[in-house]
């Protein structure tokens, strides 16, 4: 049976405020996270995804106070990452009224955290991050992508591919597929990367990165994603998810 396709829109938040930059750099401020979050409700987002972009220890409060005052106002689900290092983040997280976790860099330390965050509170809420991009210079991977650190800025040699693959056996329930190269630049998601992910994982599968039209859901959907998730074209008033979800529709796209 095929899957509606949710429409996903992303708050990266920075010391309480929505950012949005390209390739993660030259962040400009696009509005208060909780007024956000309670517009894209009301005009028919499947979910929200709040990313802390700051997650030093020093702004873990403002990021709870955000998820709960958030969490108040809207009644989609919720996922909140960024920081997350531990099941007792993850257990802070939920009590604040997070309905679920994304986590990246920690588990790419530590890849047992992926299982004990899924024996803890099940596969349902645990969301991995992967920041991926196309290997350059020396690295070399088998899939041709590996995953990074810090935003984008630091690369790890391992393969992108295989790492969502051994995650998802971990018991990761979902695997946020974001292109790095494609960050912030509105020129499409990556749609080889999203094909060679979904050949290797059964879990639902949310592309992120590069959205510009909504042409490019479309071909994100069929390139096998579960997930759309954008961020600055609906900040920025680029599109609206109603005109995103309709061209979807149009297209034979199941939407909800």
């Amino acid at each position: 049976m095929p899957v509606s396709i949710r429409v996903i829109p992303c708050l990266d938040v920075d010391a309480g405020r929505v950012v949005k930059g390209v390739n993660f750099e030259n962040l400009r401020d696009a509005g208060d996270p909780v007024e956000l979050a309670s517009r894209y409700d009301a005009e028919g987002a499947d979910e929200l995804t709040f990313l802390d972009v700051s997650a030093s220890s020093g702004n873990r409060e403002t990021t709870y106070d955000v998820v709960r005052r958030t969490a108040e106002q809207v009644f989609v689900p919720l996922t909140v990452g960024g920081g997350v290092r531990s099941t007792d983040d993850v257990d802070r997280l939920l009590r604040a009224g997070a309905d679920k976790v994304g986590v990246n860099t920690a588990a790419i330390a530590r890849p047992e955290l992926v299982a004990e965050i899924a024996d803890r509170f099940g596969s349902q809420v645990l969301v991995l991050s992967v920041d991926a991009r196309r290997v350059t210079g020396d690295t070399r991977t088998e899939s041709g992508f590996e995953v990074t650190t810090h935003g984008g800025r630091r690369g790890t040699g391992i393969d992108a591919v295989e790492w969502a693959s051994r995650a998802a056996a971990l018991g990761a329930g979902e695997i946020l597929l974001n292109s790095m190269d494609a960050d912030g630049t509105t020129s499409g998601f990556d749609l080889e990367m999203l094909a060679r992910v979904r050949a290797e994982v059964s879990v639902p599968l949310i592309a992120s990165g590069g959205a510009g039209s909504p042409a490019h859901f479309v071909a994100a959907a069929r390139a096998g994603a579960d997930a759309v998730l954008a961020a600055s074209v609906f900040h920025f008033g680029a599109m609206t998810i109603a005109e995103v979800k309709d061209v979807m529709r149009a297209e034979g796209v199941d939407v909800r």
